[in-house]
């Protein structure tokens, strides 16, 4: 039995996957799909025993600044530039819906 994916395979798993596809399309896919599948034996048969794992190719390191605490701003000074403000908040118009 051949490694190679046959274009029935194709078609059986676009059925599968309820895709419609025309002649054009299964001989593109197949093609396609054994190259992917190809190159998946190739990586397979690479020796990765003495390599170690990575999540990411390069070196990430944090680049978040410290958070430092500073002097905000007076909650009643900024209430009081509010177009509208009720109950120590600021008023807004409802998302949904009419506004009020």
């Amino acid at each position: 039995m051949s490694d190679a994916i046959t274009r029935e395979e194709v078609a059986k798993v676009a059925r599968l996957a309820r895709l419609s596809l025309s002649e054009t399309e299964l001989d593109t896919f197949t093609e396609q799909l054994g190259q992917i599948l190809e190159h998946a034996r190739d990586m397979n048969s690479l020796d990765l025993a003495n390599v170690v794992a990575t999540a990411h190719p390069f070196g990430v390191t944090n680049v978040v600044r410290d958070d430092i605490v500073v002097e905000s701003l007076d909650r009643d000074v900024v209430l009081a530039m509010a177009p509208d403000a009720r109950d120590h908040r600021f008023a807004v118009p409802r998302i949904l819906g009419e506004a009020p």
